[in-house]
């Protein structure tokens, strides 16, 4: 596959998980942690005799468990290792073809929880034998609230196994539910890693009625190929994906109300270059793999400067160029901040164009002190994205 060396979290991990001790682990997208528990479970797997359903990967989205599968693949290709993936949405074929394999017995089951639970529950699906627990992106997935539904797994497994848990970020209540599942576990912690290098980084600090507006100017003149907007809410994705498409932009909404057949749809065409414009929310920063992405755009600041992070990161990878472009409301001033403090950098502030006229004061955006509401800077109506932007009078932002 053309890797040659080990990245820093697998140096660190490989030995461990080996030695079949547990595992908490912190470290980002993109350092190669897939591989990190892949490889020695893998291998272990390939010496053992007795490998019915040995080893579980739960997973976020259906988009992670989809791309730890192809990477199981991968690796296991020259092997007589099997895997399945177990998650919502698909049709009844998928179903059936699920059923069997469980009924059958393979080696490594990646899994959402909510299909995976109804599985066990049925008694379908026996883990009892189980001898690898691996929970990949545990903080989000209690942000996305399966924290119940891991304890309920959980439940149905052997005591004496082998468990390993990794975390983009190492909250309190990530510590929690290691110290819940893990026995005597080992530590890694790989500091998050600062945006790469080749990622122009960029700031324009502007009302939120203009984002729109400024964006498509930026979309119709700036050459770029593939690219990745963020927004906040899974509402907002769906109306940004109306209004880019009413502007004659070829962009798609890429959320959870859509059946798994237009979401792998939808995927398949971003990354066959087909679809130029892809629009989510945090879900995207770490729920695919996409090369060649040359723009990502935070429509929204994110809440944590730790998901800037990984948003942007969908860019410059494997040493190559990019642009990452936020837009910066008065309200959001704070999150910037925060930003540049994690990543010890200020990042640029880009010039708005004359017809977005002048900014609000320094004094007005300071911390503890309100914005002054005038007609023209006054709170935006919900969806300020189908009004037209004011050509005069108004005043954008500055720090």
């Amino acid at each position: 596959m053309g890797f040659r060396n080990a990245t820093p979290v697998q140096q660190q991990a490989i030995p461990l998980i080996l030695d079949k001790k547990d595992l908490i682990a912190c470290a980002q997208t993109g350092t190669g942690k897939t591989g990190a528990y892949l490889l020695p479970i893998m291998n272990m797997i390939a010496a053992t005799e007795n490998r019915h359903n040995n080893t579980l990967i739960l997973a976020p989205t259906r988009e992670l468990a989809q791309q730890i599968d192809l990477q199981v693949e991968a690796l296991s290709y020259f092997t007589n290792i099997s895997s399945l993936t177990v998650y919502g949405g698909g049709d009844g074929i998928a179903y059936e073809q699920q059923k069997r394999s469980m009924r059958e017995g393979v080696d490594i089951i990646i899994a959402t929880p909510g299909r995976l639970i109804s599985h066990l529950s049925s008694g379908l699906l026996k883990l009892d034998q189980l001898q690898h627990l691996v929970l990949d992106e545990a903080d989000r997935m209690l942000d996305m609230g399966f924290y119940d539904d891991i304890m309920r797994i959980v439940s149905f497994l052997p005591q004496k196994r082998q468990t390993v848990m990794f975390s983009a970020t190492m909250p309190p209540k990530i510590r929690k539910l290691a110290a819940t599942l893990l026995q005597h576990p080992e530590q890694i912690s790989l500091a998050i890693s600062k945006p790469a290098e080749g990622i122009s980084q960029q700031i324009y600090l502007i009302h939120d009625e203009h984002k729109v507006p400024l964006l498509t100017e930026i979309l119709k003149t700036g050459d770029f190929k593939s690219i990745i907007v963020f927004a906040s809410t899974k509402d907002k994705v769906k109306n940004l994906g109306k209004v880019f498409r009413n502007l004659g932009l070829k962009a798609e909404a890429f959320h959870s109300d859509l059946d798994q057949k237009e979401r792998e749809s939808i995927l398949l065409k971003f990354k066959n270059k087909q679809l130029p414009i892809l629009i989510g929310t945090d879900v995207l920063s770490r729920g695919i793999d996409v090369e060649g992405i040359d723009l990502v755009v935070n429509f929204d600041a994110p809440h944590d400067a730790e998901d800037y992070v990984h948003r942007i990161g969908r860019t410059a990878r494997a040493a190559t160029k990019g642009t990452a472009i936020t837009l910066v409301n008065a309200k959001d001033k704070r999150k910037l901040d925060n930003i540049e403090k994690l990543i010890e950098k200020k990042i640029e502030r880009m010039p708005l164009p004359e017809r977005f006229s002048q900014p609000l004061t320094t004094e007005a955006t300071a911390p503890g002190k309100p914005v002054p509401r005038s007609a023209n800077n006054s709170k935006p109506k919900k969806k300020f994205w189908n009004k037209k932007p004011k050509s005069a009078g108004s005043k954008p932002l500055t720090e």
